[in-house]
């Protein structure tokens, strides 16, 4: 799951669709709910447009990225640090790699990659004739400069990790020691070599151990690296290589896309494609006015509200994706680039954090917020991942008398009788949870999870006294903010099931802070030479799995399945995760919704 490569957060949005009894298994708490729960089959949902239609010439493509936040608009793959930002690059920006169903590269894409274990060496090679949508050629200087990039020392981004420092010479460069990274290499015009320390199986996978992406050099060379994410051709002006290019960007607000003249694939549909966001509470509405084709990210708890619209159908799929609770335990060393934890850390007990993991009945939460489209999640590799998956693994299920021994055996105990509990040293534990807001169901949710909480003796209060939103949130986790000891937060993990860039000593994403020598030697296993043996890596996730179970830095809570209403006008739009582009062949069939 190499955050740091594919993709970037997933806020928790939504609404809620019951009361908090279901989940709670008490009295009303969290108020009183305004829908009926419609549980549904997830896998029953089509992945393909039904639409068969032969698309008109050009139209207008209306999409709603359903959100509550404003998007960061940082369009360029090295420094992006969100989803959002993702959905709105799809259309435009592609990468050099294309992948199976399994997220292992094949040679269908731009470039083509090769591995040679003996010599520690990849080859990535131009395999087509491409051009940047301001008409000038890829070349593989393109794909090396994003080693320039995330490895310079004034670089601003997060993805500056193993991956990075696994390259021969990097560490170098980095220091500003050399001027160039001595193993990377230009063959030719087409043809590039990297030189590895050590060899992995995530060299594989799309978005894994070798870089994904190009980076348009012409363009940028002239830009200091530090100043890169407030340049032009970033922010208002990316050149990429998609089928359609960022026309017109309303900061935060929508993006216009048109054709790209010099796409290196079919000829795209549309005449323009418009993307808007749209918050949760209002896309129903827009959908019953016709407003929107597709509806990206809409929340699956409001599924009852628009399962119906007419003139839509509903495309459906496992997501890459999981949401968790964070236990923060110490802070992002800048110096020396890693996380330090710190074993004083108000959340440093593990019994602590396994007790308010036993507290939660995530079960019903799945079923009652969000119509058993999301299930009590087991294990830190998402089952999407079938062959890494630890399907053995039966995960945090409530436990509240397990859960308030763990308390007691810690020495957390109810000094003053008040129902809640001391700290070890017999001291007040006020233990501040940051939850994002956005849509009916967060505020609930985690109002829920508190009482849950407090049900086992727990005082948790919400950081700042509210719900925060999304890119503060995230600033907070980054900044490692004092007011931080618990979180709830999702990730997408994108198409390498690696766990060490969102896990990992030096991973930015780290956002809890938590290393050890043991954490080190399983994540250090999983992506060595040695996990190239089928048998070896399987075993080597499964018992990583199985740690991070015991230590509970992160407690897993939902797995999820993500619905996407279409236009029943909309054609040639297949859902599929192994499409190299989802929006080369989208059309329209009809002038109007």
């Amino acid at each position: 799951m190499k955050k740091s490569k594919q993709f970037g957060m997933l806020a928790l949005t939504g609404m809620a669709v019951l009361s908090l009894a279901a989940c709670s298994g008490g009295g009303e708490k969290g108020g009183k709910a305004n829908k009926e729960t419609e549980k549904v089959d997830a896998t029953t949902f089509p992945i393909t447009v039904s639409n068969k239609e032969k698309p008109i010439k050009g139209g207008t493509l209306d999409v709603a990225m359903v959100t509550d936040s404003q998007f960061q608009g940082l369009f360029l793959w090295e420094l992006y640090s969100d989803n959002t930002d993702v959905q709105f690059m799809a259309p435009s920006h592609e990468s050099l790699f294309s992948a199976d169903k399994d997220f292992q590269i094949t040679d269908d894409g731009i470039a083509k990659l090769d591995i040679d274990k003996d010599k520690k060496q990849v080859t990535v090679t131009l395999q087509k004739d491409v051009k940047w949508s301001d008409g000038e050629k890829l070349t593989i200087e393109d794909v090396m400069y994003p080693y320039e990039i995330i490895g310079h020392k004034d670089y601003t981004g997060v993805r500056y990790d193993t991956t990075f420092t696994n390259v021969v010479g990097m560490d170098e460069y980095h220091s500003g020691k050399a001027d160039t990274i001595s193993g990377i290499k230009k063959v030719d015009d087409k043809t590039m070599t990297i030189d590895f320390k050590e060899m992995n199986p995530s060299m594989m996978q799309s978005g894994g151990g070798v870089w994904s992406y190009a980076a348009p050099k012409h363009a940028l060379k002239d830009i200091a690296v530090k100043d890169l994410d407030s340049a032009d051709v970033v922010r208002k002006h990316p050149i990429t290589t998609g089928p359609y290019v960022m026309d017109k960007i309303t900061p935060g607000e929508s993006v216009v896309y048109v054709p790209n003249k010099h796409y290196h694939g079919e000829k795209p549909k549309l005449d323009k494609i418009v993307f808007t966001t749209t918050p949760s509470a209002s896309v129903v509405e827009a959908m019953k006015s016709k407003k929107f084709d597709i509806a990206l990210k809409v929340p699956t708890d409001m599924y009852p509200n628009y399962k119906d619209v007419e003139g839509y159908e509903i495309l459906g799929r496992e997501e890459q994706s999981y949401t968790y609770i964070g236990f923060k335990q110490g802070k992002w060393d800048k110096e020396k680039n890693e996380v330090v934890t710190d074993p004083n850390a108000k959340m440093a007990d593990k019994n602590l954090r396994q007790a308010m993991g036993y507290a939660l009945d995530n079960d019903s939460v799945g079923n009652e917020f969000y119509n058993g489209l999301r299930q009590n999640a087991t294990a830190l590799i998402p089952p999407i991942f079938k062959t890494f998956h630890n399907s053995e693994m039966k995960g945090y299920t409530q436990d509240v008398e397990k859960a308030k021994k763990l308390l007691a055996d810690a020495g957390y105990k109810d000094v003053d009788g008040d129902g809640l509990v001391e700290d070890k040293k017999g001291e007040k534990l006020v233990i501040k949870f940051a939850s994002m807001s956005g849509g009916e169901t967060a505020q609930p949710l985690a109002e829920y999870y508190m009482d849950a909480w407090k049900e086992i003796g727990l005082d948790v209060q919400l950081t700042s006294g509210r719900l925060i939103d999304m890119q503060s949130f995230y600033d907070k986790l980054k900044q490692d903010d004092p007011e931080v000891d618990v979180y709830q937060g999702a990730w997408g993990v994108g198409s390498d099931p690696s766990p060490s860039g969102l896990y990992g000593r030096t991973a930015q994403f780290n956002y809890t802070r938590f290393a050890d020598e043991k954490n080190d030697e399983l994540l250090g296993a999983i992506d060595s030479e040695k996990s190239f043996d089928p048998d070896f890596r399987k075993k080597a996730f499964d018992e990583w799995q199985e740690y991070a179970f015991e230590e509970a830095f992160v407690i897993p809570t939902l797995y999820r399945h993500e619905l996407q209403p279409v236009s029943k006008r909309v054609t040639g739009f297949d859902w599929n995760t192994d499409v190299y582009n989802v929006w080369e062949k989208v059309g329209v069939s009809s002038e109007e919704r």
